[in-house]
């Protein structure tokens, strides 16, 4: 609203124009449709430019142009980021398919190699094969390939430390090497660079297969160009590995078992309890596999561990803190000490009267498994297995927990940056938003209250983190806009969900939070200006210095209609006036009096009693009872400088209304 009362037609819309510093040229779903059908249609990247193009030979306004290059770069984060999640559930689904070949299958050859193919279509390389170690030649063999073409590769042999395979052997870590034939990090042999040659590979990633803290063999992915691999690939690479050295380390003392019943048959008491261990082993395994499959918790996890062993169990995370089960205080430092240890050999270790171990995913350390009431458990039997195979699923578990998490928390901040731009939307744009709410949980529907809050020199990642927790328990929505973070939750007092707030991300971060609120409103075009007005009271609140304070517009008083915007809404003034003068204003209506008469006369006499009662054609003493009555309405401080300003302020604008 200007001086003489009149908006702008477009409202709340013109206002964002305004801080944008220019109004737009076309509709915002005009601008991002073609982009929208380009995402549909699972588009190439360079066909992103074609509208773009268009716009250029159309003779399309700078403005105009300035859109839809931000849509396009829009639309291809958002393209990247459904690629890059595609590609998460195609690992986690050949993760699950490989546990599940572990077990069904009792084939060793049939189990190396579905990880191999596996590990090809995940990194999407050329060539894929295992290695493993002969002790009796003191050398390593290829046992499995695929996508190799070259005999010569296909039957190479190499004797210990040599090549990138001998380098991963001696070190157990995982090595990648973006140009084979031209990295001086390892021992070159002509044999080996021969047969590499012929293959025609570049790009390598070698990762170790551990057995009882041993490496048995090695996992390779390669390429025949240069490539580098990334964190995850490796990682997913190690957790194959993972299950190659299981199938390996099974297979062999089921080879182990059938060689004992044939040469020691007086020992048949002996080799039928191994044969019942380790096949209680198995069982263990595949009914761990099937809660894991079924979608089991941590909670249904740990019970059944400790079903199967005796005893109870506890997950904790890699901060030591319990997310399932319990663990005295005093136990922390041993179990944390096992853990370390138990990573690098991935072995369960005793720790005092318990027993733990790692919960890894490649050289990722999530956690550890701690087994409590079974001191006496041997290291040969299968509960020793068992307790690892259970880290195994639980790592598993974690992982998915995490994807999931992480998945849901881009969609909901999605959601939210779709929200505070969906004033022009129109139907039907508006109702797909209030079903991705619905799905999420949220209904938009029902009074939410935007919350725009920022941390002084905190980490953004966790400010985003312990927002987006608060929103999925509360029923709400976050995400970020402008370098600050956006919450918006379901409540109808504004100042009580802000102070909520704070008080939960101080908590959560350790750090000073400071956050503006507006609402309550309903329905999703309504989140824009509501999300303007939050910001504008954030920005009110830090010029004034009150770092680690929440607050409304009507918090603010005046200093809200100064500070918190560039014009204030029409809704604002007779709400600040209200919030100033309601006393007295009431007071007025209900007694027919003139107290607010007599202030305005008493501020423009600059407080002088005998002018005031001059002006009024009263007795001082009249003046005197009207004042006292105005001091009971308002309090005693009215007169204050600060209060005397903002009622002089309401005053007028009261005028003016």
């Amino acid at each position: 609203m200007d001086v003489n009362g009149k908006t702008d037609v477009n409202g709340a819309p013109a206002a964002s124009a305004a801080l944008a510093g220019n109004a737009p040229e076309g509709n915002a779903s005009d601008i991002e449709l073609p982009f929208l059908s380009l995402l549909v249609q699972d588009a190439s990247a360079v066909e992103y430019d074609a509208p773009l193009a268009r716009a250029h030979n159309e003779g399309a306004g700078q403005e105009a142009i300035a859109q839809l290059e931000r849509a396009r770069t829009l639309a291809l984060r958002v393209r990247a980021t459904l690629r890059e999640q595609r590609r998460r559930e195609t690992e986690l689904a050949a993760l699950f398919e490989t546990a599940s070949d572990l077990a069904g299958l009792r084939d060793l050859d049939a189990v190396l190699r579905a990880i191999v193919v596996r590990a090809r279509k995940l990194l999407g390389t050329d060539v894929a094969y295992l290695t493993l170690n002969d002790p009796a030649a003191d050398d390593t063999y290829m046992r499995v390939t695929d996508g190799s073409v070259s005999a010569k590769f296909q039957q190479v042999r190499l004797g210990m430390g040599e090549g990138l395979g001998g380098l991963v052997a001696q070190t157990a870590s995982p090595y990648v090497t973006a140009d084979y034939l031209n990295d001086a990090q390892f021992n070159h042999t002509r044999s080996i660079d021969a047969a590499v040659h012929e293959e025609g590979l570049v790009a390598i990633l070698g990762v170790p297969l551990l057995s009882n803290g041993h490496v048995i063999g090695v996992l390779f992915a390669s390429d025949r160009r240069v490539r580098p691999f990334s964190r995850d690939e490796i990682a997913l690479l190690s957790s194959l590995a993972t299950h190659a050295a299981i199938a390996i380390e099974s297979a062999n003392q089921l080879a182990e078992t059938r060689a004992a019943l044939a040469e020691l048959a007086e020992a048949s008491r002996t080799i039928q309890a191994h044969s019942a261990s380790v096949e209680r082993a198995a069982e263990a395994h595949e009914a761990l596999t099937g809660l894991l499959l079924r979608g089991a918790g941590l909670g249904e996890l740990a019970a059944s561990v400790a079903e199967l062993l005796g005893g109870s169990v506890a997950i904790v995370d890699d901060n030591g803190r319990c997310l399932c089960g319990l663990l005295e205080p005093e136990e922390r430092a041993a179990v944390e000490s096992a853990a370390s240890q138990s990573a690098k050999t991935g072995r369960a270790l005793p720790a005092g009267r318990l027993w733990v171990t790692a919960v890894s995913a490649g050289q990722e350390r999530l956690g550890a498994l701690v087994l409590r009431g079974r001191p006496e458990l041997d290291l040969e039997s299968a509960d020793q297995r068992i307790l690892e195979r259970a880290a195994t699923m639980t790592a598993l578990r974690l992982l998915i927990e995490r994807s999931v998490q992480e998945a849901e928390h881009r969609v909901r901040g999605e959601l939210v940056a779709d929200l505070l731009t969906a004033s022009d939307r129109g139907e039907p744009s508006l109702e797909s938003l209030r079903e991705r709410a619905r799905r999420l949980g949220a209904d938009l529907d029902v009074p939410y209250v935007t919350v725009v809050a920022q941390a002084e020199d905190a980490d953004r990642q966790r400010l985003a983190s312990a927002a987006a927790h608060l929103a999925a328990t509360s029923r709400g929505l976050a995400g970020e806009r402008g370098g600050a973070t956006v919450l918006l939750l379901p409540g109808s007092d504004a100042t009580g969900v802000a102070r909520d707030v704070v008080h939960h991300l101080h908590g959560a971060i350790q750090r000073p939070v400071t956050a503006g609120a507006a609402g309550p409103v309903r329905g999703p075009a309504a989140f824009a200006a509501a999300h303007a007005e939050a910001a504008r009271c954030l920005a009110a609140l830090q010029a004034l210095g009150r770092i680690g304070d929440a607050a409304a517009t009507r918090d603010l008083g005046f200093v809200g209609l100064l500070l918190g915007g560039t014009e204030p809404r029409k809704t604002d003034v007779p709400a600040f006036v209200q919030a100033t003068l309601g006393p007295v204003l009431d007071y007025d209506a209900r007694r027919s009096t003139e107290l607010v008469h007599t202030l305005d006369a008493y501020f423009g006499c600059g407080g002088n009693l005998m002018r005031t009662k001059d002006v009024l054609h009263v007795h001082v003493n009249t003046v005197t009872q009207r004042l006292d009555r105005i001091a009971q309405l308002l309090g005693t401080d009215w007169n204050c400088p600060e209060r005397a300003l903002e009622l002089q302020l309401a005053l007028r604008l009261n005028q003016l209304l």
